[in-house]
């Protein structure tokens, strides 16, 4: 009897565009180690040279927070008038921004 093929694992994709800019998700694939995922994400993401850079993080390893308790993780911002620009007195050198 012939068991089933066991599936790779999934790994989540980076691309940095150029020098100096962040890295942006830009899929996700499977492979066998991290050797292979950075081959395969130059190969499938990075096609027309539009790369510098590739990252690429197992799936499992990513650890995020519940979208579900988005209202208690992100809401309480509004009674906390110091984070908003408006809050701190600019010097007159300032006036750009």
């Amino acid at each position: 009897m012939n068991q089933p093929a066991q599936e790779w694992p999934l790994w989540e994709v980076f691309v940095r565009a150029r020098a100096g800019l962040d890295h942006k998700h830009c899929g996700s694939l499977h492979a066998s180690d991290a050797k292979m995922a950075i081959q395969m994400a130059r190969d499938v993401y990075t096609r027309r040279q539009e790369g510098c850079s590739v990252w690429v993080v197992r799936a499992d390893h990513i650890t995020a927070s519940d979208p579900q308790n988005k209202e208690t993780y992100f809401d309480p911002a509004e009674d906390k008038v110091y984070r908003h620009p408006s809050f701190y007195r600019l010097p007159d050198a300032v006036d750009h921004m």
